[in-house]
């Protein structure tokens, strides 16, 4: 378990499922949590290494993180992630885009209907230029009448906005993008497809194979079959259940 920790910087809820599922099926979250703080390891900012005179920075806040992704050395220019994440299962969609525009958020709105198996009623976004013309309106009030609004309407979606300067209102995108920057520091990457490689396996593996404490321990995927069985006009396609990986 503290060589996984070392080697691979897995927080303390992925190397939780990694040890049950693989070495002890009978350890618990508060006797794994106080191990790693007996050896030192509670943070991963103890664990990863740093370059003689490297500091440890200060952990961000939900407003500290850059949009964009670092720029790898066969782009000309950063790139940026749109997360979606439904709040009663934790189910995660992404798609990469080279700008913020709201060509780009029409099209990752129509791609989400198109991967979702949960029939979308309802979006709740930040308040983004992309998204809405909050703040360019002169009431500072949105008029319901940007391109993403009139999308949302035409595929009978509505469209909430968080408050403005209120990040905590969407804190599970701003939590999941936490793990993707992790996952970005922890990693060198030669090329955009390395990095988006890595980023859609991550994404398998969270959907798939990491359970997730806010709904009872078990999987997103797992969550949303749950809710099919209970409620299956919620759904509009069959949720399908990866196998897990070799023992």
């Amino acid at each position: 378990m503290l060589a996984l920790r070392q080697s691979l910087y897995l927080p303390l809820d992925d190397l939780l499922y990694i040890t049950k599922q693989y070495i002890n099926a009978e350890v618990s979250r508060s006797g794994l949590a106080r191990l790693l703080k007996r050896e030192g390891m509670s943070r991963l900012e103890d664990v990863i290494p740093k370059a003689d005179g490297e500091t440890i920075q200060a952990k961000k806040t939900f407003n500290d993180y850059e949009p964009g992704f670092p720029q790898m050395p066969d782009e000309t220019s950063r790139r940026y992630l749109f997360v979606a994440i439904d709040r009663a299962t934790r189910w995660v969609f992404l798609h990469i885009y080279h700008d913020m525009s709201d060509t780009s958020s029409i099209d990752f709105l129509r791609r989400l209907k198109d991967a979702s198996p949960i029939k979308i009623s309802k979006v709740l976004t930040d308040n983004g230029s992309q998204f809405t013309d909050r703040f360019t309106a002169k009431d500072k009030k949105p008029t319901g009448r940007h391109v993403f609004d009139k999308v949302c309407a035409g595929m009978g979606i509505e469209h909430r906005l968080a408050p403005p300067r209120h990040p905590q209102t969407n804190g599970m995108v701003e939590r999941f993008n936490g793990h993707i920057n992790e996952l970005l520091q922890q990693t060198c990457f030669d090329s955009q497809f390395e990095l988006e490689t890595t980023l859609l396996n991550y994404l398998k593996l969270y959907n798939h194979h990491i359970p997730q404490r806010a709904i009872g321990s078990i999987t997103p995927i797992q969550a949303l079959k749950e809710w099919q069985a209970k409620k299956p006009d919620l759904f509009v396609k069959r949720v399908y259940e990866q196998t897990g990986l070799d023992i």
